[in-house]
């Protein structure tokens, strides 16, 4: 799992390496198959969203550029800004239920890699015993 890059690494450049990138990108692994939105009947594609500092591909959404945007581009920067929130609210959560991620880990990487995976498994577990 690729959970850790240089502190001055980009987000474009850390997607670079990682191995989730490269087995997209060398068809390894796929999307799951498209299918219906709920309450919906027409099958949507999977994708994964990323902002102006990745390139566009056909498995990765970014928003419009900002320059003219027609009302529907607006709408749809719109929608998909606020699912790139949701994504790093779950990062907020994580770092306001443990406080040791509000300040500088002055230990290993491979340690901070494995903290940070802890945390994500603890966090899970806790919302399955204790659901909110």
């Amino acid at each position: 799992m690729d959970i850790s890059a240089e502190g001055g690494a980009g987000d474009a450049g850390t997607w670079a390496w990682c191995s989730l990138h490269r087995a997209i990108r060398d068809e390894q692994i796929g999307f799951p198959e498209p299918t219906p939105l709920p309450n919906g009947n027409r099958e949507i594609p999977f994708h994964l969203i990323g902002d102006d500092a990745f390139a566009l591909k056909t498995w990765l959404m970014k928003l419009y550029a900002h320059l003219s945007q027609i009302h529907n581009e607006r709408v749809f920067s719109y929608r998909l800004s606020h699912a790139r929130r949701v994504v790093e609210n779950a990062f907020g959560i994580l770092h306001q239920r443990w406080r040791i991620f509000s300040t500088t880990l002055l230990v290993r990487p491979r340690v901070v890699c494995l903290t940070t995976i802890c945390a994500c498994l603890l966090h899970n577990l806790q919302l399955q015993r204790q659901p909110p």
